[in-house]
């Protein structure tokens, strides 16, 4: 039967230290950053997710973006290696969560860089941004482990945004969702249905017809409703400034063997 639990962790005391690429610094309130994650965790529980808190690791600025160090396909693990090198040391911690887990682990090794925000599943094609944090060898690296388990494997340039999911998520019938101005190749999906706020091409599953996203696109949450969608809106206005998203706050884990 399905899982639903999703690893989180707590921010870091020097999340206002974290790395910036696309954008220009902001001062960021680290008080109020807390109260955000606290929120979105609870939205998750309060929509029949069980959280599980990694345990924090307060040396590493960007550590609360915890999606960016594992990527899950099936039960299998495979542990980030970051194109950012201050990131490396935030994946020991996620390597102990998801084995204390039962997930088979595996890792992405020198010269081989990807990070989990450069990767997109909908259904059994997962798609691995290629630019800032990914490289090929990574993208080599990620196929090799999930094809053998029926991963169709597709590479996508990323230029304009920091990760693949900064552009791009999709919604539960597989139709991909993005912020054309963001994106390097539309075409390269097949469904694809345009936005007309960035934040808006990001959304979190969370069951049923339910879309976790966040509350700074309001204009593409009422294109969602009038689809039939109940979107669940959450302020993670400290995170943005530190280009993360809503899915960058968790790593959902739904075919854990339960």
């Amino acid at each position: 039967m399905p899982s639903k639990k999703a690893l989180v962790r707590r921010p870091s005391p020097r999340l206002a230290e974290g790395l910036v690429t696309h954008i220009e610094r902001a001062e960021v309130d680290v008080d109020l950053a807390v109260e955000q994650w606290e929120a979105y965790g609870e939205a998750l529980r309060t929509h029949g997710w069980e959280t599980v808190e990694v345990d924090p690791a307060d040396d590493c600025p960007d550590s609360v973006f915890v999606e960016d160090t594992v990527v899950m396909y099936k039960n299998v693990a495979l542990i980030a290696r970051p194109g950012a090198e201050s990131r490396r040391a935030e994946t020991a911690g996620i390597e102990e969560a998801v084995a204390a887990l039962g997930c088979s682990v595996n890792w992405v090794w020198d010269p081989g860089t990807l990070e989990g925000g450069d990767v997109l599943k909908v259904g059994d094609t997962v798609f691995v941004g290629r630019g800032g944090r990914t490289n090929a060898a990574g993208v080599q690296q990620l196929r090799a482990a999930f094809e053998p388990l029926g991963a169709r494997v597709v590479s996508a340039p990323v230029s304009k945004v920091l990760h693949l999911k900064s552009a791009v998520t999709a919604l539960p019938d597989g139709t991909v969702v993005g912020h054309i101005p963001k994106m390097d190749t539309p075409s390269l999906f097949g469904r694809f249905l345009p936005v007309p706020e960035e934040a808006g091409a990001h959304v979190v599953l969370l069951g049923g017809d339910k879309l976790l996203m966040a509350a700074s696109a309001p204009k593409t949450a009422e294109l969602y409703a009038d689809l039939g969608y109940e979107p669940v809106l959450v302020d993670i206005g400290e995170f943005e400034k530190l280009e993360g998203c809503v899915t960058c706050l968790s790593v959902r884990l739904r075919e854990l063997y339960v």
